[in-house]
């Protein structure tokens, strides 16, 4: 994969270039402020990009608002947002386009090397990485959905974790349950949300969404 990585501390920008590449990807430019990480979005068109939020030159959420603007003159750019913190609307704003390819994840929740590889993979291919810290601050302060409404508690933790970007298997050994148990969940909770696409990749990434933006 073709990676930017926006980060403003040096140390942690070294550290992520040296671990994207001892995995075989490349990382074609690094940022350290916002405007530099518009330009860089940008001009190399990456396959995925990691950025921080708080960046200078006012240190608030320069990082967050070059990824959107990136997204808007590219639609679908896969970015993950790496972050000590929550920045709620703007993280809405990200996710409110429906594409995908987006990732949150706070810097204290990445524990080893392979999550944070994985998390990159599963957003440059279009899917969503998202730290349950993250989904939690975005529910507290979330109106209700009539359609989430209707989900039972079980197709809820089914969401919950599909929203973490877990596969069917994967949620299926945290919940104690066969995988075709959890195909069955999926399939009435698509039914539940309105989500009729056929690309069962897609329609995980719409109710993802669904469940993350409750309008």
């Amino acid at each position: 994969m073709r990676i930017v990585v926006a980060e403003d501390l040096y140390l942690l920008r070294d550290g992520m270039v040296r671990l994207i590449e001892a995995y075989g990807h490349q990382v074609v430019a690094t940022a350290t402020t916002g405007p530099e990480t518009l330009d860089a979005l940008l001009k190399w068109r990456p396959d995925v990009a990691v950025v921080d939020v708080r960046m200078p030159p006012t240190q608030s959420d320069e990082g967050l608002r070059a990824a959107l603007a990136a997204r808007g003159e590219l639609p679908g750019l896969p970015v993950l947002i790496l972050s000590q913190y929550v920045e709620q609307l703007y993280a809405r704003e990200l996710l409110a386009d429906g594409t995908g390819g987006i990732g949150y994840f706070l810097k204290g929740s990445v524990f080893d090397a392979d999550q944070f590889i994985d998390a990159l993979e599963r957003v440059a291919g279009g899917g969503t990485a998202m730290d349950p810290a993250v989904i939690a601050r975005l529910l507290s302060s979330g109106s209700s959905n009539r359609r989430l409404e209707q989900l039972t508690e079980r197709e809820h933790s089914v969401l919950g974790l599909m929203a973490e970007g877990m596969s069917n298997q994967a949620i299926g050994r945290r919940l104690f349950l066969s995988e075709s148990a959890i195909s069955k969940y999926t399939t009435s909770m698509f039914g539940k949300l309105g989500i009729t696409d056929d690309d069962d990749n897609n329609r995980r990434v719409l109710a993802v969404l669904t469940y993350l933006n409750n309008p």
